[in-house]
């Protein structure tokens, strides 16, 4: 049975190369990724998320990913619109870190909700320090510079 079955595989796959079907495949002629490198346990997870294009921060356990996201607070708030947006982010970032105080998993880690108004006072220096320095752009920029004027003719007149 086992005999019949390979004889089966065989043939279509000869047939395949014979359609051409195995030319041009990508990465032919070129290396094994991770030939030569050691063995790691978790290679299947690295590749999946390199693949996926998904961030490495998913493997992190939850108290260093609440911490990791309370030190990006000021990046993340940066472009909100309103004082009350940061201060729903800031909310609900540390609805997050409460609900992890109640039932902390994984590592010991210490981690402490952030300060919505600190996080805000920065929004506010971060938004004066851009508006000041686009007026400043705005003063030194040249203004319009226009060569001499030409005067448009017709094609057909001299």
């Amino acid at each position: 049975m086992s005999d019949r079955w390979e004889a089966a595989a065989e043939a279509q796959i000869r047939t395949a190369q014979e359609r051409g079907e195995f030319d041009n495949l990508p990465g032919a002629g070129k290396p094994l990724p991770g030939r030569g490198t050691p063995y790691d346990e978790s290679w299947w997870i690295k590749s999946f998320l390199e693949r996926e294009k998904l961030p490495s921060d998913l493997l992190l356990p939850t108290p260093l990913l609440l911490r990791r996201r309370i030190e990006r607070v000021p990046d993340e708030v940066r472009d909100l619109p309103t004082e009350a947006a940061v201060r729903a982010y800031v909310a609900d970032l540390n609805r997050e870190v409460v609900a992890w105080l109640r039932n902390p998993t994984g590592p010991q880690v210490v981690v402490r909700p952030a300060n919505a108004d600190e996080v805000v006072a920065g929004w506010r220096a971060d938004r004066e320090r851009a508006r000041a320095e686009a007026v400043a752009a705005a003063r030194s920029a040249p203004g319009p510079q226009h060569g001499p004027r030409r005067r448009w003719q017709w094609p057909w007149r001299a």
